[in-house]
């Protein structure tokens, strides 16, 4: 362990067992370490190596919380620090408290080129992860785990193709993460919402690609489902298709697709929750 140690008396030749206190070594920068029971001497070389790696692995995931930006009905815009994390638009990461064993998977908000990593979230009735990250403050930590997921655009077509991507509620996620990444997409941006305050930052978009249909009342761009609007404006063939958001959403959305000649080959799904 370099200069740091820990020692400690130990009856009828034993050693006693080491523990991470969570404490690090000012030279090595590692856990220092707690005694307790008893074990046989054998294995103190491998229990010891193997704490500080699990140890130093969970510090290394934890990031600082830069800010949460409070957004109507419930939602959250989670800004942490980047470290040296890379990802792809459209993946996702587990995020939870330190020390709890409730995870959850948010896709990523923000851009790949973004200096913080931004998860849009919504308190979940009788939700834990998200109720807790809601009310983290700036310097606290978030344990985070991943990028995982394949829901991506593929490089050849951003220049060339037209995309339409077609979310409900918080599924709108990897779309704005997309944008982000990619500020030469040919998009058009269909956004399933309940009234106009689920408007998630929509002045993050161009007015001409963004629509949002709003369900319960006439203060979006388009009274009613998302689905309502696809069957009132049919989709060009050739145009690559994402969908994120609720599952029934996206089975339905799917059928009106394909009955107006777009390709299975062609949609590209990510079931949100």
């Amino acid at each position: 362990m370099g200069k740091c140690s820990c020692k400690s008396n130990a009856a009828a030749d034993t050693i006693i067992e080491v523990k991470s206190c969570g404490c690090k070594s000012k030279n090595k920068k590692k856990p220092l370490l707690l005694v307790s029971n008893p074990i046989d001497a054998m294995q103190i070389t491998k229990l010891i190596s193997e704490t500080i790696e699990v140890n130093v692995e969970e510090i290394e995931k934890q990031h600082q919380v830069v800010r949460v930006d409070e957004l109507p009905n419930a939602t959250y815009i989670l800004r942490l620090e980047k470290k040296d994390v890379t990802f792809r638009s459209g993946q996702y990461f587990s995020l939870n408290i330190p020390g709890d064993i409730q995870a959850r998977h948010y896709s990523i908000y923000s851009g790949e080129n973004n200096e913080t990593l931004d998860f849009l979230i919504k308190e979940v009735d009788d939700g834990i992860v998200s109720v807790k990250l809601h009310h983290l403050k700036p310097g606290d930590k978030v344990l985070i785990e991943g990028p995982w997921g394949h829901f991506r655009v593929k490089p050849n077509d951003v220049e060339s193709k037209k995309f339409l991507f077609i979310a409900s509620g918080t599924g709108i996620s990897p779309f704005h993460s997309f944008i982000k990444s990619h500020p030469n997409l040919d998009y058009k941006l269909i956004h399933g919402v309940r009234n106009g305050s689920d408007r998630y930052e929509m002045e993050e978009y161009p007015k001409e690609r963004y629509v949002a249909c709003t369900s319960r009342d006439k203060s979006g761009d388009f009274y009613g489902r998302v689905t309502d609007y696809l069957k009132a404006n049919p989709v060009e063939q050739g145009t690559l298709c994402y969908l994120c958001g609720n599952n029934q959403m996206i089975e339905d959305a799917i059928s009106i697709l394909q009955s107006q000649g777009i390709k299975g080959s062609d949609i590209y799904t990510e079931i949100f929750f």
